[in-house]
């Protein structure tokens, strides 16, 4: 054993003594067994407990043994070894010198003649704080149970140790009559098992001693430190009645005469939280003081909020200064009386509200399922049972459900302001999935489906389907608002067992008429849970990047995947908008179900260190404002199949439209109708038709190869491919056209797809 500690490496950093501190902290060898001898081990000595890690970077959360040293039995041997004991547990520990060794035993001597001491003063002197007589008397109780506990278990221990002992030599007796190879192989695997579990039974008594131990040292400390919480919390509660009965004082007094408190002082809404009041004069000076500064958690973003004063200048200067004290323009906040909003609401009212309730059929999801693991979602013969009265191509149409927000965002005048806009835009798109668990009709190749909203929303949309293996769907939408926006998305499905995933492959882009600020960005990845038990849920994860290509500036958002231990709000979302530098200037926050919010950065620092070294900034905002909220859903519509207002329109029979168009569909038509029967017999006689079409294409194509002619494939009739400036992908854009055919009813060049 001698041999193998001196072929261990030295270690790069000796102990550290930290002054005035009783901390001591260093690198040790430490004995863990036979096959991997000595390990190297980070060992910190603290407040009378000896623990361990693997590295320095473990201390923040997992720490792997601790040895109390008030009841610890020092043992110092030769050639640098020490041995430390207590409670049945024995660490063999190595100093890399015969000075190293020399000054953690010290340490460890030290440590523990303070903790003797202190544990004997506690229980000469009694309790020192204002500890109840009966958390007291509680406490002790629990410790006497704790040490009854402990002996029952001492007596289960030697139990099953006589009892272990006993087996083992009955079994070797048995190995010595019985000399059969397998037997013997036997009887050795059984002897083994024996032996471990007397292992495994001395372990969890030692374990027990030692929580016994430790909580015998700290409980008064427990007491103490429960009894101030105890206190501050209740001081708290009083606290927060007071601010509430002045905030209600101030905010009546304000109703009853608004006229005296124009213009003489100014309330700053976080600052009236505390009970504070201050003049604009008296907060143009203390700015830096209102702010609070507070260490971020180890699963928080990169960065942390703080809620500075509304009227506080920003520091910054630049040409993106318009949201300044003097107040934010009309075009950047939300108003509620926007007429556009009203006649929104108005509009919706006059199409239809209400489908078909959806039929409650019973139907056994694996029996389906269980041959399709691996496969891809589109290639997995599917009843309608499992879908939504809706094709992939309304399902994206879909995303224009919020478009009053980019009319908003080709208001603005600061290209950064519109950014926050297009953002709150990009996560409005998945609020209306919380609910959709079912799947929607994958287009048949050649199937369009337009949204003409001129005289309402100002805009038209024409999507068509350009490829169906992959699954691929071209978007354009034109707005006489001021944007323009276009998108191909491939869809990209797994079925993993117990959940599909759904990663949309592709990119957005959006273009302002006015500015010509060209965005581009893609989709996170959506995935459905409890596929084969339990209750279907969907969620969101992933990161979008927005990016500007005419002004480089970006957005970087994160949609967090939902975790049981996760302290963060459900389908959490956050974001930085930063120019082209790299300078923050927004905060964005909220969930993709409900709203999202923006707050102007006033001020940034670098704040603590993070778990790996990282430094993690702390930004100082005004209070936030709304960008976006989500509208709520229609009466009944869970038997609907949870459709907003807007997607209940969306398979609305219009007049002229192409004959590709979804609208059309017969399978999607049954099926909204409660017709599921007859709407899986029209599915399957589609899907066929479809197969034997792909299987002519390939036949033609394979034949006119042989006869060394170059045949194309399946050519879009409304979009074409080019090469995109901003990616550089090739990509499917609007060739134009539709809308004229439309207007003149020749829909001669349309295929026959239904």
């Amino acid at each position: 054993m001698n041999e193998l500690v001196r072929s261990l490496p030295s270690p790069t950093f000796s102990g550290v003594q930290l002054p005035g501190s009783g901390t001591h902290k260093g690198w040790l060898f430490k004995w863990t067994n036979y096959l991997k001898g000595y390990q190297r081990r980070w060992f910190v000595l603290s407040n009378g407990l000896l623990s361990y890690y693997r590295t320095q970077a473990e201390m923040g959360h997992t720490c792997r043994g601790t040895i109390p040293m008030a009841t610890a039995h020092i043992e110092v041997g030769d050639t640098c070894h020490l041995v430390l004991t207590s409670g049945g547990r024995s660490y063999h520990l190595k100093a890399t010198s015969d000075g190293e060794c020399q000054r953690w035993v010290s340490s460890l001597q030290q440590a523990k003649a303070n903790a003797t001491h202190l544990m004997h003063h506690s229980d000469d002197s009694g309790d020192e704080g204002p500890v109840p007589q009966e958390d007291r008397a509680l406490t002790q109780g629990v410790l006497k149970t704790l040490a009854n506990k402990l002996d029952d278990l001492s007596t289960c221990n030697e139990l099953i140790g006589k009892h272990g002992a006993a087996l083992q030599r009955s079994l070797s007796e048995l190995e010595e009559l019985r000399g059969s190879t397998d037997g013997t192989d036997k009887l050795k695997a059984v002897n083994e098992r024996a032996t471990l579990f007397r292992i495994t039974s001395n372990a969890m008594i030692n374990a027990c001693r030692d929580f016994l131990d430790i909580a015998e040292t700290h409980s008064r400390r427990w007491q103490k430190t429960l009894q101030y919480e105890r206190e501050q919390r209740n001081h708290l509660e009083e606290t927060i009645e007071q601010l509430a009965k002045q905030h209600n004082s101030l905010e009546r007094a304000w109703r009853e005469n608004p006229s005296t408190y124009t213009g003489t002082t100014v309330y700053d809404p976080v600052l009236v939280a505390v009970g504070v009041e201050r003049t604009k004069e008296a907060d143009a000076s203390d700015e830096n003081e209102d702010a609070e500064f507070f260490d971020a958690m180890e699963d928080s973003p990169a960065f942390i909020t703080v809620t500075a004063s509304s009227h506080i200048q920003h520091k910054r200067s630049g040409s993106n200064q318009s949201m300044m004290s003097g107040g934010m323009p009309s075009d950047w906040t939300h108003n509620e009386n926007d007429s556009s909003s009203t006649n929104h609401m108005q509009l919706r009212r006059t199409r239809r509200s209400r489908i078909p309730d959806k039929p409650n059929y019973s139907l056994n999801l694996w029996s389906i399922m269980k041959n399709c693991i691996g496969k891809e979602l589109s290639k997995i013969p599917m009843p309608v049972n499992f879908n939504e009265p809706l094709s992939m191509l309304q399902r994206l149409t879909e995303d224009l459900e919020y478009s009053e927000l980019l009319d908003r965002a080709a208001r603005c005048d600061s290209s950064l302001e519109q950014m926050c806009l297009v953002a709150a835009f990009s996560v409005s798109s998945y609020s209306t999935t919380v609910h959709r668990t079912a799947k929607p009709f994958n287009p048949l190749l050649g199937e369009t489906y337009e949204l003409d909203r001129l005289e309402e929303y100002g805009y038209r949309s024409i999507s068509e389907q350009v490829s169906h293996h992959p699954p691929a769907a071209a978007h354009h939408v034109m707005s006489q608002r001021g944007w323009t926006l276009w998108q191909e998305i491939t869809i990209d499905s797994k079925f993993r067992g117990k959940y599909i995933s759904v990663m949309p492959l592709g990119y957005i882009h959006l273009q302002f008429h006015s500015s010509g600020n060209h965005y581009v960005w893609s989709k996170v990845t959506s995935t459905v849970h409890n596929i084969i038990v339990g209750k279907l849920w969907i969620d969101q994860s992933g990161e979008i990047e927005i990016v500007n290509n005419t002004t480089k500036d970006t957005c970087h958002l994160k949609f967090s995947p939902y975790s049981y231990f996760s302290r963060d709000a459900p389908r959490k979302v956050t974001g930085v908008v930063e120019d082209r530098e790299g300078t923050a200037y927004y905060i964005l926050s909220g969930t993709w179900d409900d709203k999202m919010e923006s707050a102007k950065i006033v001020d940034s620092s670098q704040g603590c260190g993070g778990s790996e070294g990282k430094q993690k900034t702390v930004y100082q905002t005004l209070p936030p404002k709304l960008l976006w909220k989500k509208y709520p859903l229609p009466d009944n519509s869970e038997n609907m199949h949870f459709f907003s207002f807007f997607a209940l329109t969306l398979n609305e029979p219009e007049e002229d439209v192409a004959p590709t168009d979804s609208r059309l569909r017969p399978d999607q038509q049954l099926m909204e109708a409660g017709l599921w029967d007859e709407a899986n017999v029209q599915k399957q006689r589609l899907e066929e038709r479809q197969r034997l079409d792909r299987k002519k294409r390939e036949a033609e194509a394979s034949q006119a190869l042989e006869e060394g002619h170059n045949i194309e494939g399946h050519q879009p009739l409304w979009f074409e491919k080019r090469t995109d400036d901003a990616t550089g992908e090739s990509t499917y854009v609007y060739r134009g056209g539709y809308w004229e055919s439309k207007e003149r009813q020749d829909w001669s060049q349309c295929p026959e797809v239904f």
